[in-house]
């Protein structure tokens, strides 16, 4: 199978603004990292090493394929896609920053529909990640330890019955779990309540992180929940306890808004119709705008202020406006400015068809 459709596909179905409680969370994801215990993990292996395991996982996906118990799995050397295809899948959350930068031996496998995507020779061998829409991390989870159990008959993990499982970052020892929501919070920001709300998960286990998770930054008010540390805690203890937080972060939020629509309806209406405006009307947008004015409409839609655009057209504009992904649609390499003229473009041709 080629990759080109998924590369120009600009929303997969677990980001189509279904799923419960989708008004406040976008996806939800549960990530295993695994590794072949005859092998170092990635970090220390040589060239060689790193192919074979390449190789090793490609005959693994073949075996998961001929027994159709997770649909059809397509594995693709990232050393045959090119920097700017390696972005969009960057963009496209299926991959990490650090996979796109080339390495020997590195790989992803896919299923169609995007809902899997595993990571070979990241950080460790192995990082299988199911996707879910909207707050579904049950549904994440069950396909995870679907897809955990298929190549875990296929190769030897590397595994310690005292410490679990083994791999290049100690916090991930143990169940080796990360399960973790993308949530849009406008009004906790706007209203001033996201740093304490933020303070208290945060004892507990929890970590914030940007939209692209590690090391990236919060934009379009969008924040990445999951849990800090694996090790100590069973599978189910950590999606539970995961479920239970973001529970109260959708409640919190909630209320803020409801706060906003009592308190500052008409400013609120004000921000919200400025925000679609400019977005319905621009000539030249950056991305950075982009978002900002992308997360006052989405909420404008989510209050009832806005009737249009819907929750999917509002995810895919998140792809859709990304600097490779916009790339790769024109067919060429662009300047920043020939960017911006695109992004407006593409997103006023989006909107007048909600």
């Amino acid at each position: 199978m080629s990759l080109e459709p998924i590369l120009k596909r600009s929303v997969a179905n677990w980001m189509d603004g279904s799923g419960p409680n989708a008004d406040t969370v976008i996806s939800s994801r549960v990530r295993l990292a695994r590794n072949l215990a005859e092998y170092p993990f990635p970090q220390r292996m040589s060239p060689a090493q790193a192919r074979e395991v390449l190789e090793r996982i490609r005959e693994a996906v073949a075996a998961v394929n001929r027994r159709a118990n997770v649909g059809r799995l397509e594995i693709y050397d990232m050393s045959t896609l090119s920097a700017l295809d390696r972005q969009v899948l960057v963009e496209k959350h299926l991959i990490s920053p650090q996979h796109a930068e080339f390495k020997e031996g590195a790989g992803i496998v896919l299923r169609d529909d995007e809902a899997i995507a595993i990571m070979v020779n990241e950080e460790d061998h192995l990082r299988i990640q199911c996707l879910a829409p909207g707050f579904d991390l049950d549904q994440s989870f069950e396909m995870s330890n679907l897809v955990d159990d298929e190549f875990e008959t296929e190769v030897a993990y590397a595994y310690c019955y005292r410490r679990g499982y083994l791999t290049a970052c100690p916090t991930n020892v143990g169940s080796a779990m990360r399960a973790s929501v993308m949530m849009h919070l406008p009004a906790l920001l706007i209203t001033g309540r996201a740093g304490r709300v933020f303070s208290a998960i945060t004892k507990v286990g929890t970590l914030v992180r940007g939209l692209y998770g590690e090391g990236t930054e919060a934009i379009g008010n969008l924040f990445q929940i999951s849990n800090q540390i694996s090790l100590g805690q069973s599978e189910v203890e950590i999606v539970e306890n995961l479920k239970d937080v973001a529970t109260q972060i959708v409640a919190e939020e909630r209320n803020a808004r409801e706060y906003l629509l009592k308190e500052t309806r008409r400013q609120l209406e004000d921000r919200v119709a400025r925000a679609y405006g400019i977005l319905s009307n621009a000539r030249v947008i950056t991305s950075g705008e982009t978002i900002k004015l992308w997360s006052d409409v989405k909420l404008g839609l989510e209050l009832g202020i806005l009737e249009s655009p819907s929750r999917r057209t509002l995810n895919e504009l998140l792809v859709l406006t990304r600097p490779a992904f916009i790339q790769r649609l024109i067919g060429r390499e662009l300047t920043p400015e020939e960017r911006d003229e695109h992004r407006a473009a593409l997103i006023r041709e989006k909107l007048k068809r909600t």
